[in-house]
C-alpha cells in the first residue's frame, strides 16, 4: 500500500506525473468511479423521489452528497487496485480528499435550510454556498491556498494608523456573513416564540420581532468587524457620511421605516384591515418596514409607502368592529304600495346570510330616501361582517332577489320618461 501524501504535495507530485502515461490511467480509474456512482444514483432515483414524507429530509441530503459519496467509495477501492498495476497514484490520492470534502460541505449547506423559511432563492444560494467552501477546501488540500493568502496580503493600503489588506476585507466579509446568519438564526427563533403568544396583538408581534431582527442585525456586524480586527471608530466618518445622506437623499426611506414600527406598535392599522387611502380600498395583507401591501377586492395589490398612512387621512372601516354597511338604492313608480315594496325588499334581505340579524343596532332597514323626477328611491341598507369576502357580490344577489319579487307582485321599476301636452292653437 502506497504511503499517505501531505496535502501540500499532492499538487505538485500530480504536476510532476502530467507527462507519464500513468496520468492517463489514473483519469481512466477516475472515469470508472464516477460512471459507476453515476449509475448507482440513477438507479436509487425511483426510491429517492417517492413522496414519503416521514423522510423527505433525509432523502434531499442523501440526494446531495449521494454522488459524491458512492464516487469515494468507489475511488477507495480503485485506488488499491491501482496501487498493485501502476507505480504512483497521486491524482487518485488527490480526489479523495476532495470528494470528501465536497459531500460534507454539500451536507452541511444543505442542513442550514431548514434554519430559514423554505424559499425559492435559498436553492441558489445554497448551491453556490457550497461550492464557494469547497473551493477553499481544494485550495487548502492542493496547497494553492498559502500562495492566495500572501497574494491577497500584498494588496493593501493604509488608511491612517489602520493597514487594510485584500485578505482582511475578505475576512470581514466572511466574519460578516457567518454573524448574520447566526443573527437571523436567532430572529427566526424570536419571531417564532413571539408568534406562538396569542394572547398578544398580531402587530405588536410584528412590531417586536422586526424590531428583534433590526437589533441582532447590528449587533452581529458591530460585533464581527472587531474580530477581525478592524477598529468601529475607524467606520466614524462612514458613520457620518450615512447621517448626512440619510438627511438628504435617503430621508424618505427612513420616514417609511420609521413610519413602518409606528403603524405597528400604535395599531391604527392592522393585517386584515379594510382601509381606503390615496382613493385605493382594500385590505391590509402585509405591514413591512418600508411599506404596506393593500389587496383589492379584485385581486389586485397595491404598494403603499408607510409615510402615506401616517400623513395622510387614513378610512379604517374595520378598526372597532368589522361591521360594513351596504346600501342599495332602488326606484319604484309613484303608484307602488310602499308598504308591499319594503316589505319584499327586507325579504329580500333575509334571504342573504352574510347579513347581520342578530345585532339590533345593525339590521336591515328600508328609507324613502327621494322623490325623483321618474319615480320614489327607496335605499335597502344591510350590515355585514366580512366585508373582505367583497360587495359586489352580495349587491349583485340582492338586486337579483329584489327584481324576481318586484316581477311577481307587478311593481314597476321605472325608466326615465317625459309627458308632452299638446295644446291646441287658439282661433283668431
Amino acid at each position: 500500500m502506497a504511503k499517505p501524501i501531505p496535502f501540500d504535495n499532492l499538487l505538485t507530485r500530480l504536476i510532476d506525473d502530467s507527462q507519464d502515461v500513468v496520468l492517463l490511467w489514473q483519469l481512466g480509474v477516475l472515469a470508472l468511479c464516477a460512471l459507476a456512482a453515476w449509475g448507482v444514483m440513477r438507479l436509487a432515483k425511483p426510491y429517492l423521489d417517492r413522496p414519503d414524507m416521514l423522510w423527505t429530509a433525509g432523502r434531499g441530503g442523501l440526494r446531495r452528497v449521494g454522488f459524491p459519496l458512492v464516487m469515494l467509495l468507489a475511488l477507495v477501492l480503485g485506488r488499491e487496485l491501482a496501487d498493485i498495476w501502476l507505480a504512483s497514484t497521486h491524482l487518485l490520492n488527490l480526489a479523495v480528499p476532495l470528494l470528501l470534502s465536497l459531500a460534507g460541505v454539500r451536507l452541511a449547506i444543505y442542513a442550514l435550510r431548514y434554519v430559514f423559511e423554505p424559499r425559492e432563492s435559498l436553492r441558489v444560494w445554497e448551491r453556490g454556498a457550497a461550492w464557494l467552501i469547497w473551493g477553499a477546501f481544494a485550495l487548502h488540500i492542493t496547497g494553492l491556498l498559502p500562495r492566495i493568502h500572501g497574494a491577497m496580503e500584498a494588496l493593501s493600503f493604509q488608511s491612517g494608523s489602520h493597514r487594510f489588506s485584500l485578505w482582511l476585507l475578505f475576512q470581514a466579509a466572511a466574519v460578516i456573513v457567518v454573524a448574520v446568519i447566526v443573527a437571523l438564526t436567532l430572529a427566526r427563533v424570536v419571531e417564532r416564540r413571539l408568534m406562538g403568544v396569542t394572547q398578544m396583538n398580531l402587530s405588536l408581534r410584528m412590531a417586536l420581532s422586526k424590531a428583534a431582527r433590526t437589533v441582532l442585525l447590528i449587533l452581529a456586524v458591530l460585533v464581527a468587524l472587531p474580530a477581525v480586527g478592524i477598529d468601529l471608530t475607524v467606520l466614524s466618518v462612514f458613520g457620518g457620511a450615512l447621517g448626512v445622506g440619510i438627511g438628504f437623499g435617503l430621508q424618505k426611506v427612513a420616514s417609511n421605516y420609521i413610519s413602518g414600527f409606528i403603524i405597528l406598535l400604535d395599531r391604527s392599522v392592522r393585517i386584515g384591515d379594510l382601509i381606503t387611502v390615496d382613493n385605493k380600498y382594500g385590505e391590509v395583507s402585509q405591514i413591512n418596514t418600508r411599506y404596506t401591501l393593500l389587496r383589492s377586492l379584485d385581486g389586485t395589490e397595491s404598494i403603499v409607502p408607510n409615510e402615506m398612512l401616517i400623513s395622510q387621512t387614513v378610512v379604517n372601516h374595520s378598526l372597532s368592529k368589522p361591521n360594513v354597511r351596504v346600501a342599495l338604492p332602488i326606484q319604484v313608480a309613484y303608484d307602488t304600495d310602499l308598504e308591499q315594496a319594503e316589505a319584499l325588499m327586507l325579504e329580500a334581505a333575509h334571504d342573504q346570510k352574510r347579513v347581520i340579524f342578530d345585532d339590533p343596532d345593525n339590521l336591515p332597514r328600508v328609507f324613502l330616501k327621494e322623490f325623483a323626477d321618474n319615480g320614489i328611491v327607496l335605499e335597502l341598507a344591510v350590515w355585514i361582517r366580512d366585508p373582505s369576502e367583497g360587495q359586489n357580490n352580495l349587491r349583485s344577489d340582492i338586486n337579483w332577489a329584489i327584481w324576481r319579487r318586484f316581477k311577481a307582485a307587478g311593481i314597476e321599476i321605472p325608466f326615465p320618461q317625459r309627458v308632452v301636452h299638446l295644446v291646441a292653437p287658439t282661433a283668431t
